[in-house]
């Protein structure tokens, strides 16, 4: 049996509010805000004595989401959120833009910080990486049609 589809993926922060309002800037919508803790939760992420809010968001097609989540407790530990793009684990989340200078500004007023340069590829696209927060890398591109 294969896998239906991808539901989303999750990170951790340590400043949800600031980490939604940059992903809104983006685009993205704010489907709910959650407390966890519990039993249940312990149990299913092994971590005895947990505590955290969460905020999931979705794309405007409603087809990706991702789940931040800020522990109170156990206190988040830094995985090295701040790494290079070819650390190992997950590195970057990936967006199509459809105008990337408008979204780049919309952004920095978020703490964005474009990596290097924004590059156009042979005339089919213009991405680039930014930081936001907690380090977290994401690519903007905007295909030209």
């Amino acid at each position: 049996m294969s896998i239906q589809s991808m539901h989303h993926v999750g990170m951790t922060v340590t400043d949800l509010a600031a980490t939604v309002a940059f992903f809104e800037a983006l685009g993205m919508e704010l489907e709910g805000k959650a407390h966890l803790e519990g039993e249940f939760v312990d149990g299913v992420i092994g971590l005895d004595g947990s505590s955290s809010d969460i905020a999931m968001m979705k794309t405007p097609d409603d087809r990706y989401r991702i789940e931040f989540s800020q522990f109170q407790a156990p206190r988040a530990i830094d995985g090295g959120s701040h790494g290079p793009i070819n650390a190992l684990g997950l590195r970057h989340i990936a967006f199509s833009v459809e105008d990337l200078d408008d979204t780049l500004a919309r952004l920095r007023p978020h703490g964005a910080e474009v990596v290097r340069n924004v590059e156009t590829y042979e005339g089919v696209l213009k991405t680039c990486y930014v930081r936001g927060p907690e380090g977290i890398l994401v690519e903007l591109c905007e295909y030209f049609r």
